[in-house]
Parts: structure tokens; sequence; C-alpha cells
């Protein structure tokens, strides 16, 4: 068995709705950004959130498809404030969820007195997901969705809405598509809510969600073209589950057959250099599988697992597995 590296390179609504909590609610803070299309006359964030309070009035009654992450946790108070009772929480739960992640769902729909469904989700079973082709975001959502639709159905005269938002746009996302042939709606989006927008506004509403790193669906942790199985979805969460314990809120574990990639927030890299932490990491994830523990010398960023799947193709990597 290898020993873990640490790899050394130079790479360098109404206006009026009733918030919920009440840390900074109400404050008028201006937003200078701006964005394109039709709200380039929306230049406060208050105006956005005006917009939105509007949106989800004339909406009426909204199934929100709730990740417990900042852009649906801010959506599902937003509508409760302006719907109350007539805004339901909907958690999609399967393999590809971590534990603490739907965890961590449960208490915010809590804390927030939501309706929360929590319904179970077979995206894994289908072929078509589970063999991890570049589209694959579309499978899930359309489970996922199709199972929103169905629930809401089920309740009454409901709309399915998500945290797609202005910033998501530019991202490569073939879930969208999944969304427009189910009849979802994304009000941040409608409203002009960037990311930045979603975070402040979160803030003024005393979410404890509002600062939460972003994070992708355990899935996204396997290059393209390998097998996503329940297996090695737990076998990941597991892994990530030892980093966080160890402190670390921003964090990945790439799954490359018998060899696990960490990728840290760049600032925490550093740590790695302590042997005695390195040493607890490596044990854990042996134990939970893996043979191998690299540590990315440069940090997360976003589009690193296809620089990593590059690079698993190239002849060095192949003589060094052969």
């Amino acid at each position: 068995m290898r020993n873990a590296t640490l790899l050394e390179t130079d790479c360098s609504g109404r206006t009026g709705a009733a918030t919920l909590l009440d840390d900074g609610a109400g404050q008028r803070v201006r937003d200078e950004g701006t964005v394109t299309g039709d709200y380039d006359a929306m230049t406060t964030l208050d105006a956005k959130i005006a917009h939105l309070r509007r949106l989800l009035t004339d909406l009426d009654r909204v199934v929100v498809c709730f990740s417990g992450g900042v852009d649906s946790g801010y959506l599902l108070a937003e509508a409760i404030g302006v719907l109350g009772d007539r805004a339901v929480a909907l958690t999609a739960v399967s393999p590809s969820l971590a534990p603490e992640e739907g965890t961590a769902a449960r208490r915010l729909a809590e804390r927030l007195g939501a309706r929360h469904l929590l319904v179970d989700t077979v995206e894994v079973d289908d072929p078509r997901y589970a063999a991890n082709p570049v589209n694959r975001c579309y499978f899930c959502k359309v489970e996922v969705y199709g199972r929103a639709v169905r629930e809401a159905g089920g309740l009454g005269d409901y709309r399915v809405v998500d945290g797609f938002n202005v910033d998501d746009r530019g991202d490569y996302r073939p879930g969208r598509q999944a969304a427009k042939e189910h009849g979802v709606r994304s009000p941040l989006d409608d409203a002009g809510f960037t990311k930045a927008d979603i975070r402040e506004a979160a803030r003024r509403l005393g979410l404890p969600v509002w600062n939460k790193p972003a994070l992708a669906c355990l899935s996204s942790r396997f290059p393209y073209g390998t097998a996503i199985t329940p297996a090695r979805l737990t076998q990941v969460a597991a892994c990530e589950r030892v980093l966080r314990e160890h402190g670390f809120t921003v964090c990945r574990v790439r799954y490359f057959g018998e060899r696990a990639r960490i990728e840290v927030a760049p600032e925490e890299v550093v740590r790695f250099r302590d042997a005695a932490l390195l040493a607890d990491v490596t044990t854990r994830f042996r134990a939970a599988g893996f043979r191998e523990v690299e540590v990315d010398p440069v940090g997360y960023r976003q589009g690193a697992l296809n620089e990593l799947a590059l690079a698993e193709a190239s002849p060095r990597i192949s003589s060094r597995t052969a």
C-alpha cells in the first residue's frame, strides 16, 4: 500500500411580507452589483426581494425543491414568509445525498416551520445515470422533478420551484432541460438574484446557511464515465465525513478507483503538513476502501475534476496504474 502524499507543485412580494427571523431583517442595504437583460433597472437588493415576493404571491402555492443549501433555503424562507402553509419543502433522499446534508435540511426546515416532505428517489437505479455520462444531471433531475411534480399534484394546485439563479446560467447544467420539461419555475432567476444577492438576503433573515459553502451531490466526485454505485457513494461520503471531523468545511474526495484525491480550501492545504493529521486521514481512508490518498496542492476549485479526468488519460498515469 502507498502512503498518502501531499503533491508539491508550483501551480500557482409582497414588500411587506413578514420575515421569519430577526437577525438584521428589514435593513435597507444597497447592492452595487447589476445584472444583465431585463434586470438592469433592479440595482438594489431590496428591489429584487420585492420582485421575488410578488412572484411568489402570484404563484400562490409552491413546492420548493429544497436541498438545505443557501439558494433553496433562502427561497423556502421567503416562500413561507409570503405564502405561509401554502409553501411546502421537498427534499429528495438518495445515496447521492450525504447523510449529514439530509439532517441539515431537516433541521433548517424545522427551524423555518416548514411542512417538509422527504421523498426517496431512485436515480442511481437508472442505468443511464449510473453510467455517469456528461449529462448525468439530466437523468437525476428527471427523477427528482418528476417526483416533485407528482407530490405537488397530490397536494392540489401547487407549482414546483427551485433555487436556480442568475449565476447558474453560465454553468453547464443539463438538469435545466429537465426543469423545462416538468414546468419547474425558478423565481430567484426570474427576479435577477445572483449568488451574492442570495447570501446577503439570507444573512438579513438570519438564516444559518447564509455563508454555507456550496456543495454538489456526491455523484459529482466521480469522473465522467466512472460508474456510480450506492457503495461507492457511501465510501466517498464516509471519507468526506473524516475531513469535516478535522474541521475542513470545504472539502471534496474525488474518486479514482483505489485512489482518493482530496481537495480542501486553498488556504487550508498547508494543514496536511501536520504528520498526525495526514496519518489519521490516510488510515481512515484506507479503512473505507482506498489504497492511495493524495492531497491536491492547489486546493478546491470548480472544474477540478475535469482537469483530473484529462490527467487520468495521460500515458504517465496509465503506466503508473498498469
